[in-house]
């Protein structure tokens, strides 16, 4: 059998292996425009699914790194807020041990009870501060209003007890448990019993604004309130310590976070990006083979019994 190859073969066979060559030469450059070796999920299946999944675990991150954010923020006013009462229980300390002094008349302790009520209304102010967001810093698991109220019976609290988190992969604080901070200090002196901040501060200023009480009574009074603020600073203490810790371990998540986002994208660039080096040479490659391929074509064109004739 005689395979015989006519010029018109010949030609077609040019003009496919021109195309050919000619799509390969516009893939490669397409890819050097990009930068990408994987431009769509049909260049390279299983490198488009890992890229897909590094895309999503980066974009996991990201908004974790946004709910640590908004959790570092509340804690950081929220310690704030803890040390700035810190501060005025400290002075209403310092004011009540003035009053246990002997010498006082009652006008005189009737204005340090003053003063007492004054850094008491301070402290509720504290005790209701925002994160400027409309989320209250004590307000527990939800409060749509200030968490603490003053009334005719003294302060009640009307958030919900507990804690606020973000809905992250690591759950982190955004709110802390202000009837736990403000209104259950164990009281050392009954165990089992409890504190509030403002009950105490209402009992002090009423009995140094009492006339008429002799130094006994104002003595074991000015004892008594001494210890229970005592225990009071101690419990925000606690409170503030616990803010602190919650910051450190913001710490460590923003490292684990920003960390598993750098790995991610780096296994989305192994997937679909480009080697420069190694795209440049296949491009010079493609290119002789293009060019060949034009002047194979150039070659055929003159095999033609016309050309001949000519």
């Amino acid at each position: 059998m005689t395979l015989r190859i006519t010029a018109a073969n010949a030609f077609e066979g040019s003009v496919r292996t021109l195309q050919r060559r000619q799509q390969e030469l516009t893939e490669i450059q397409e890819q050097l425009t990009s930068g990408k070796r994987v431009r769509r999920a049909s260049d390279d299946p299983a490198a488009a699914a890992r890229a897909e999944r590094a895309m999503a675990a980066a974009s996991r991150a990201e908004a974790d790194q946004r709910a640590l954010e908004t959790s570092r923020s509340a804690m950081q006013l929220t310690e704030s807020a803890l040390g700035d009462a810190g501060e005025l229980l400290q002075q209403i300390r310092e004011r009540l041990m003035a009053a246990g002094n002997g010498t006082y008349s009652d006008t005189e302790r009737a204005t340090i009870a003053d003063t007492i009520r004054s850094l008491r209304n301070d402290l509720l102010a504290v005790a209701n501060r925002s994160d400027g967001a409309g989320r209250y810093l004590f307000g527990g698991q939800g409060a749509d209003r200030p968490p603490l109220v003053d009334g005719i019976g003294g302060v009640s609290y009307v958030g919900a007890p507990g804690e606020l988190y973000t809905a992250s992969g690591e759950a982190t604080p955004l709110t802390v448990d202000g009837r736990a901070a403000w209104l259950q200090a164990p009281d050392p002196a009954n165990p089992g019993a409890t504190l509030s901040v403002f009950d105490v501060l209402d009992r002090v200023a009423t009995e140094l604004g009492t006339p008429g009480q002799d130094t006994t009574v104002i003595a074991q009074n000015v004892r008594q309130g001494l210890g229970d603020v005592d225990a009071l600073m101690h419990n925000l203490s606690r409170w503030r310590s616990r803010t602190g810790e919650s910051l450190r371990r913001a710490d460590d998540i923003e490292e684990r976070l920003a960390q598993g986002k750098l790995d991610a994208q780096r296994e989305r660039s192994s997937s679909e990006d480009l080697d420069m080096v190694a795209a440049i040479s296949e491009f010079q490659n493609r290119q002789s083979g293009y060019d060949a391929a034009l002047k194979s074509y150039s070659i055929v064109q003159r095999m033609s019994l016309f050309e001949y004739l000519r």
